[in-house]
């Protein structure tokens, strides 16, 4: 890496890289289900049924990447990246309904769940295993996550699969060499903003979280610090940075070195000095393999067209989806912002503090379009108000210097104004057809419903502005949202400790009207199981509630599903063991319960589904 650094810090000095060239390009990540909207580990038969070299593997099984070819900034670029990704979508839509599946352009995917995390859904790449083993012998034990918005999720895992939860869509731009810092700290600034139009990921394992979850996720699944490190100053592998870069690309290659252990090797086939010598670009694998294991959202980026080397800055804060006219609509933003703003100042840092730039971004992920911002020379505007008046036009400005054609500056800029006009971001779009739906049928089902619609209003190639939203019966046929456990199961539920009372458990069960109520330690270990029935029993006998502890009445030999368990196994084993609930365990923790209830509720959906054909 050290000798890559030095062929780099070479390069600039004697001016070797491109320069006056803009390009842009872009990359794809997306979501594949089966039938019933889950997560399906198909990634490898997707490729082996596309046969084309624009898709790849992500660390997911059940994702791809799609890699649109670079297009000149200017002119008809941004339409023709638009109708390529248009028709490779197209193509990975076909493929997937061949194969029994679905493919979905979303931030997080809305029926992701636990049990899809583990190491069987990695993609069997040595370079992913080499890196989740490097990743958690760093971090020295399970990796935890504790995200709140207005629900909480707290749980733990123990692999870097949780990173696989995300799909993003991120931009590059070709910048020149000498122009890096200047453009490198814009982008930092201009982060805040652009988070707050494209979040597309508020939902993660049915809680309702960030507006962009997607940002604290990422940032907590490939964390490498171990617990005895945050007193220390150490630096997160997932950054906005610590400030902004003064000279060059050099800056940041260097403190990455500093800063970050690295995790994966390869074969080294080149003296990076010779090539120079010989009048040839090097590689620079070293670096750039580290560089690939340290996800600064927006990422510097070396590389070669044509044998001639390039700088790019990578954003990678837009999350997937809503649709491709959204996705392209955001990059033409950034880009003509990225213009505008780098003719306007000579010198961003000056007007914008980088802790301001830093929190807007985080701020944006929090609240999506309505976040307040810190903005230039001390303003505080909310976001909306700042885009609709101040950065469309200089985004319309700078495409207009680029010389874009005035049709795309039209179109994309239009795609924009009327998200933020009409309130309905992805991620507001998703709350908003969840709150819908609050009221009707299963979480499994819901969540189910947002995939569904989401897969068919992108397909419709309308901006999310236009989306009508999801309603439930676009989950499909009903059965499919029945088939796990986990679809249907109450979550919400009331536990007790051994030695609580039974009294406690008596009001529980009146308050609440439940019949049974789950017994636990004080590490959400099932212990044991009351029944309404057993607390008839014990009063009929003439016990006394407030006198008795749950461990005198409860039953201990309790029998478990885990989510992930078939609904006809659990129906045959509450008939076979004559039991009316089953307590639903993962990792050995209560995370639901499955009641006789449950069932009558399936049973009149499937009912009414059948009367209705």
């Amino acid at each position: 890496m050290l000798a890559d650094l030095r062929a780099i810090e070479r390069m600039l000095a004697e001016g070797m890289f491109e320069k006056g060239v803009r390009r842009i390009g872009a990359e794809q990540e997306m979501f594949l289900t089966d039938p019933s909207y889950l997560p399906a580990p198909g990634a490898l038969k997707m490729l082996e049924k596309l046969k084309d070299p624009h898709f790849t593997t992500e660390l997911g099984a059940f994702q791809l990447e799609m890699n649109a070819a670079p297009q000149d900034f200017r002119g008809d670029g941004f339409s023709l990246m638009e109708h390529q990704m248009t028709v490779l979508m197209q193509k990975a839509w076909k493929a997937a309904e061949e194969l029994d599946m679905h493919a979905v352009l979303v931030g997080i995917l809305p029926t992701m769940r636990k049990a899809d995390l583990g190491m069987e859904n990695m993609v069997p790449s040595p370079r992913y295993l080499a890196l989740s083993k490097a990743v958690a012998a760093l971090r020295g034990g399970d990796f935890e996550f504790s995200i709140k918005g207005l629900d909480e999720l707290i749980i733990s895992h123990d692999s870097v699969m949780v990173e696989a939860c995300n799909s993003s869509f991120q931009v590059h731009l070709q910048v020149d060499a000498d122009q890096f810092a200047r453009q490198y700290n814009l982008a930092q600034v201009l982060a805040g903003p652009l988070m707050s139009i494209s979040c597309n990921s508020p939902l993660l394992f049915g809680k309702r979280l960030w507006a962009e979850t997607r940002i604290a996720l990422f940032q907590q699944s490939v964390d490498t610090r171990s617990k005895t490190q945050h007193l220390r100053d150490a630096a997160a592998r997932v950054t906005f940075g610590s400030r902004y870069i003064e000279n060059s690309i050099t800056e940041i290659f260097r403190e990455d070195i500093a800063r970050f252990r690295t995790l994966v090797g390869t074969d080294l086939d080149e003296d990076p000095m010779a090539m120079l010598d010989s009048g040839q670009a090097p590689q620079l694998k070293a670096l750039r393999l580290h560089n690939g294991t340290i996800y600064r959202w927006n990422r510097a980026c070396y590389g070669i067209i044509d044998g001639k080397p390039h700088l790019r800055i990578e954003n990678r804060v837009m999350p997937s989806g809503p649709s491709i006219p959204d996705e392209i609509a955001n990059a033409a933003f950034w880009c003509g912002l990225m213009i505008e703003f780098g003719r306007r100042y000579e010198d961003i840092t000056k007007h914008l503090d980088f802790d301001h730039a830093a929190g807007n971004f985080y701020t944006a992920a929090r609240e999506g379009s309505v976040a307040p911002m810190h903005w230039l020379d001390g303003q505080e505007i909310p976001s909306s108000k700042l885009v609709l008046d101040t950065l469309l036009p200089a985004a319309e400005a700078g495409l207009r210097l680029q010389q874009v054609d005035e049709a795309d500056i039209k179109r994309y800029l239009g795609i924009v104004d009327a998200r933020i006009r009409s309130g309905r971001t992805g991620s507001r779009w998703l709350t908003g057809s969840l709150h819908r739906m609050k009221d009707e049928g299963s979480a499994g089902q819901r969540a189910s419903a947002l995939v569904a619609a989401t897969v068919k209003r992108q397909q419709s190639g309308k901006p999310v502005s236009e989306w009508e939203q999801a309603h439930l019966s676009e989950a499909g046929a009903t059965k499919h949202t029945y088939q796990r456990v986990e679809q249907f199961m109450t979550t919400d539920i009331f536990t007790v400790e051994a030695d609580d009372a039974v009294d406690l458990v008596a009001h529980i069960m009146s308050s609440e009207r439940v019949r049974y109520v789950a017994v636990e330690d004080k590490d959400h270990r099932l212990v044991g199981l009351i029944s309404n029935r057993s607390v008839l029993r014990f009063l009929a006998a003439g016990g006394i509630t407030k006198d008795a502890a749950v461990s005198e009445l409860m039953r201990k030999d309790v029998r478990t599903v885990q989510p992930q368990t078939l609904t006809l196994e659990a129906i045959h084993l509450m008939r076979t063991n004559r039991i009316g609930c089953l307590p639903v365990l993962l990792d050995g923790k209560l995370v639901g319960v499955l009641t006789e209830e449950n069932f009558l509720k399936i049973a009149g959906d499937l009912l009414e589904a059948q009367l209705r054909e």
